[in-house]
């Protein structure tokens, strides 16, 4: 296996820094063990290029498989799908003309049913209007009443203050001639 790095440079340069020759190399082989073991599981999961190849041939010899079966289940199965679809869409297109068929039913009993309702509300509009002009015409017919019953009974009080004043004139003055 290869090295990246230059161990004797690496065990100079531990010395340099206070380690003994023997440590260093202890250090150095421990980093060398350290990076042979991560190579290892590195390599385990990588593949050769020829292992690759193989992969992709049986991929590619499985994608032709796959092509052919499509087309086959195309021709067969593709067809019967379609002529069922059609028939799908023939009856979805029935069931869509009877809604619309029922949707228009049911407005024109919607607007019959409001017609009535607007008929019925300006008849009884109509009615409450009579009876509302019937007891206006009562009430100012009550009212002129009162008014002449009024006017009679103010006219019979004055006759009778008049009539009360003419005969206390006229005793007075009988007793004014008694006197005299």
């Amino acid at each position: 296996r290869r090295l990246y790095f230059d161990t004797h440079a690496l065990v100079c340069l531990l010395e340099e820094n206070g380690f003994t020759t023997q440590q260093s190399e202890v250090i150095v082989s421990a980093l060398v063990k350290i990076m042979n073991t991560n190579l290892d599981m590195i390599y385990k999961d990588m593949v050769t290029k020829v292992q690759q190849e193989i992969a992709l041939q049986q991929v590619m010899s499985h994608i032709g498989g796959v092509k052919k079966d499509m087309i086959i289940l195309e021709k067969s199965e593709f067809s019967a799908l379609r002529s069922e679809n059609e028939k799908i869409k023939l009856e979805l297109q029935q069931i869509k003309k009877q809604v619309m068929d029922e949707i228009t039913k049911v407005r024109a009993d919607n607007k019959l049913n409001l017609n009535l309702e607007k008929s019925r509300v300006k008849e009884l509009h109509a009615q409450q209007d009579r009876a509302l002009t019937q007891t206006d015409r009562k009430i100012d017919t009550e009212v002129a009443d009162l008014k002449t019953m009024l006017e009679t009974h103010k006219l019979d009080n004055i006759k009778y203050l008049a009539g009360s004043v003419f005969t206390c004139l006229t005793v007075a003055l009988g007793f004014y001639r008694l006197w005299i």
